[in-house]
């Protein structure tokens, strides 16, 4: 999970009376698998991207990153505390079934959607054997509502920023799939911990000293939870979490521009330009799609699964 913009335009033409493929839906709110509340958001809007952008014609898939491996192999009480809206997307992409799933490989942005594909039963691949990926679906920590889907990375375990990169650009399409909550009007708003930068080790003090000059003087670097020291990527890099003022984060792009300019710096957690489509998950059991130039979709499963559309304010 990145921060996520996408400011290209698209046509204005969209199809209405679209029909929302899980037809389980229709049950109701939180009855497709006895969840209810905030999971139900996360499955609504995982099912919806799963349903509407991975076809049958789609051989490489990539998968986000996902803070639980075990809410599709355990009791639903446990859903709880999944955190994450990234194992709905492989568990809806599971019942899919095999026939569906034989011929598709499966590319991991991290360990735990590594573990997600694995546990799952699915092929697991690499970006360096398949550079080329149909579609990436991926979750989001924080999301704005106007004319940008965007989503910032928590500290729960998520330090995979430079391979989400990689899988974001690498995708015919690149989806973000959220809940309700990650909604915010402007980048930082609810999540107050900062843009997550990967930077190699022996620089890290000096990439410090710049951010601090650029505008981040509380940035600092990520601290392990479970062991004594820092938190180390996949790659083998630190991260950095750097806080910044709001007339900073309202520009991602020229923000990213100018961290992704200080050496020693990987890779910054600014997605600019990349997202095709963020669905929501809603509390009424509604999922909302915005795309860029300012539309909102929204589905109303419990009714007639029809689509409105409408330009936002």
């Amino acid at each position: 999970m990145g921060i996520y913009t996408n400011t290209s335009e698209i046509s204005r033409h969209t199809v209405l009376n679209a029909k929302l493929v899980p037809d389980s839906a229709h049950l109701g709110s939180g009855e497709v698998s006895g969840l209810s509340g905030i999971e139900a958001s996360k499955q609504l809007a995982a099912w919806t991207a799963v349903d509407r952008h991975i076809k049958s014609e789609h051989r490489v898939v990539g998968i986000g990153s996902g803070e639980s491996i075990l809410c599709l192999w355990i009791t639903p009480e446990i859903h709880a505390s999944v955190g994450s809206t990234v194992p709905y997307v492989v568990e809806r992409i599971i019942a899919q079934g095999q026939e569906a799933n034989k011929d598709r490989v499966f590319i991991p942005t991290g360990f735990q959607s590594k573990e997600l594909i694995v546990k799952g039963n699915l092929v697991l691949g690499d970006v360096d054997q398949f550079p080329s990926i149909d579609v990436t679906i991926d979750g989001a920590d924080e999301l704005r509502t106007i004319t940008t889907a965007l989503g910032i990375t928590g500290s729960k375990g998520g330090a995979c920023h430079l391979r989400e990169k990689v899988l974001a650009e690498a995708a015919e399409s690149f989806i973000i799939v959220a809940d309700y909550r990650k909604k915010s009007v402007v980048l930082g708003t609810s999540w107050k911990h900062g843009v997550p930068i990967e930077v190699v080790p022996f620089a890290y003090v000096k990439v410090l000293r710049n951010l601090n000059r650029l505008g981040s003087p509380t940035a600092a670097l990520r601290m392990a939870k479970a062991k004594a020291g820092p938190v180390v990527s996949d790659n083998g890099n630190f991260i950095i979490d750097a806080p910044f003022d709001e007339q900073y984060m309202k520009h991602p792009l020229e923000l990213l521009s100018q961290i992704k300019m200080l050496t020693g710096v990987v890779e910054v957690g600014l997605f600019c330009n990349v997202a095709k489509v963020a669905y929501f998950g809603e509390e009424v059991w509604r999922c909302s799609q915005i795309r860029p130039l300012r539309f909102l979709v929204s589905f109303f499963p419990p009714q007639d699964g029809s689509v409105t559309v409408r330009a936002l304010d």
